[in-house]
């Protein structure tokens, strides 16, 4: 299954890489409604999301640039994890800064999981994992890996729509 799971990420990327070649810097921290997640400079510079513990009703539009701050987030944790090392929290992963450095940042995870997934083998699958699930769950990395394509693909189809939105009010 694991050749499987490679082939289906690789799917998912190539529409990331339809979306993410055709961003302009202007997408990123466009705005598509008024109640939007997006990032925004701290007092020492620094690019933080907007963020709540528990999910806000009505949900807020995030923007592209929070979106990609949450590919950032998620997949950075996801490679800790599936590396046997501590991911970190939310707070402590910045938005890259603008559209170039955040799409470089998302090229570099898509490369890091690669290297995950061409270390992982199809006895490795069954084996016990806790990312994102927590440590009540009998989920296992075969779990964690077809999440990751899946919740990518999720995100990456966000930030098209919203590339085509923002394209057509041009």
């Amino acid at each position: 299954m694991i050749v499987e799971a490679r082939r289906q990420f690789e799917l998912a990327w190539s529409l990331a890489e339809l979306h993410l070649a055709a961003l302009v810097d202007e997408d990123f921290l466009w705005e598509p409604a008024s109640l939007c997640w997006t990032v925004r400079q701290d007092e020492a510079g620094v690019w933080r999301p907007d963020w709540a513990e528990t999910e806000p009703d009505p949900i807020p539009v995030p923007t592209i640039a929070w979106l990609s701050w949450h590919i950032d987030y998620w997949w950075s944790a996801a490679i800790a994890a599936l590396s046997d090392r501590m991911g970190r929290d939310w707070s402590e992963v910045a938005w890259a800064g603008d559209g170039p450095a955040a799409v470089a940042r998302l090229r570099a995870l898509a490369a890091g999981w690669r290297n995950v997934l061409a270390d992982i083998s199809e006895r490795d699958l069954a084996a016990a994992a806790t990312f994102p699930w927590g440590a009540d769950t009998e989920r296992t990395v075969a779990d964690t890996v077809l999440w990751v394509t899946v919740e990518l693909t999720k995100n990456v189809s966000e930030i098209g729509q919203l590339r085509l939105i923002r394209a057509a009010g041009r």
